[in-house]
């Protein structure tokens, strides 16, 4: 469910005074694919609810570049809410997601395996506050970067369409 920031903070609030942990990642999540959602399901497992940050457009433009997002942030957003995995996600357009964080104060901070935890934005704070940072491994070979340009490639060898 797409919920507003007021929102998320209230659920994550209730949630932690049921004793449930909480569980927040984010990213662009431009293309859904089978790296994102194993991704996701691992990260569901650290707890009891999975809050999803979603860059808003503006903000994948200026992380990604002018061709980026190829879906908007309503799409990406609602796609990721269809997700078994996944209780809540919310749109944020800063470059990181650190208000987030420290709005939600979630039990379990998580990102992918390219990031140690000194590189991660809010994992000062969540460790902090008593909470847990995880990296999660990608799925070997699976990219957004890899399908756009494997996209790309194909429509220069063939102008045939399905």
């Amino acid at each position: 469910m797409l919920v507003h920031l007021d929102l998320a903070i209230s659920i994550a609030k209730e949630a932690k005074q049921l004793g449930k942990k909480i569980v927040f990642t984010n990213g662009c999540f431009d293309i859904l694919h089978l790296g994102h959602v194993t991704y996701l399901q691992k990260a569901k497992q650290l707890g009891d609810i999975l809050v999803v940050g979603v860059n808003t457009d503006d903000s994948v433009r200026r992380l990604k570049g002018p061709t980026r997002p190829v879906n908007s942030e309503y799409d990406r957003a609602m796609v990721l809410s269809a997700l078994k995995s996944v209780d809540y996600t919310i749109l944020f357009d800063e470059d990181t997601p650190i208000d987030l964080i420290l709005s939600l104060q979630p039990t379990v901070l998580v990102k992918g395996g390219d990031y140690t935890i000194d590189t991660i934005v809010g994992a000062t704070e969540v460790l902090a506050n008593g909470g847990e940072v995880v990296t999660i491994d990608f799925v070997e070979g699976k990219s957004t970067t890899s399908i756009i340009k494997k996209l790309s490639d194909n429509s220069t060898q063939s102008s045939v369409s399905c």
